[in-house]
């Protein structure tokens, strides 16, 4: 895995590279200034970041929150050097998905890697049910409202008026919601009353 390292003492620094790079990954950094560390995450595509909640020149929340805004979203483990409560409570509204208190050893850092890039996956998959399920009900709603136009416009009841999209898909070899957007698109001319003698 890629992994970016903020931290901006330089003896902690190397440590903990040489440790990960001992657990098999690869290291972007490591960096102690902001600029250097949102210029990196962007450019150098980390797959997952290790900030140190002190850096030279920004407090590491502030920044995991910064770079959890600005995308793309990766997993994102804080250290600290104290034991302070209320900084897993920030961690947590920061976007964090794991915190680790110094001195760190392998086993923790592999842990905390693991459980950041496991929690990441778990939002990603809820993300996209949340995106599928908002698109089935969107393309639901348009089904329905195309049903809507042609019981209206042809004097027919629901089921029949279903069968048609239906047919309509399967015979021209379209996705239910593509008929659907095709007639909601040609309402006008199908909702036109008849013209009456001139």
């Amino acid at each position: 895995m890629r992994i970016l390292v903020a931290e901006d003492d330089p003896i902690i620094a190397l440590g903990i590279a040489r440790r990960l790079e001992q657990l098999g990954h690869t290291v972007i950094g490591p960096f102690a200034r902001r600029a250097d560390i949102m210029r990196s995450a962007q450019e150098d595509a980390p797959e997952l970041l290790l900030l140190d909640v002190d850096l030279e020149d920004a407090d590491g929340l502030v920044l995991a929150a910064e770079l959890t805004a600005t995308g793309p979203r990766r997993p994102i483990v804080v250290l600290t050097g104290l034991d302070a409560p209320e900084l897993v409570e920030r961690s947590i509204s920061s976007g964090v998905e794991a915190f680790l208190t110094k001195p760190v050893d392998d086993r923790q850092l592999d842990a905390a890697i693991r459980l950041a890039a496991a929690r990441h996956a778990e939002f990603e998959a809820l993300q996209a049910e949340v995106t599928d399920a908002r698109r089935a009900l969107d393309d639901r709603k348009l089904v329905d409202q195309a049903k809507g136009i042609l019981i209206r416009a042809l004097g027919i009841d629901e089921p029949t008026a279903f069968a048609r999209i239906q047919r309509t898909a399967r015979d021209r070899n379209l996705k239910l919601v593509e008929v659907a957007r095709s007639i909601v698109d040609q309402r006008a001319l199908l909702e036109q009353p008849p013209a009456g003698p001139t």
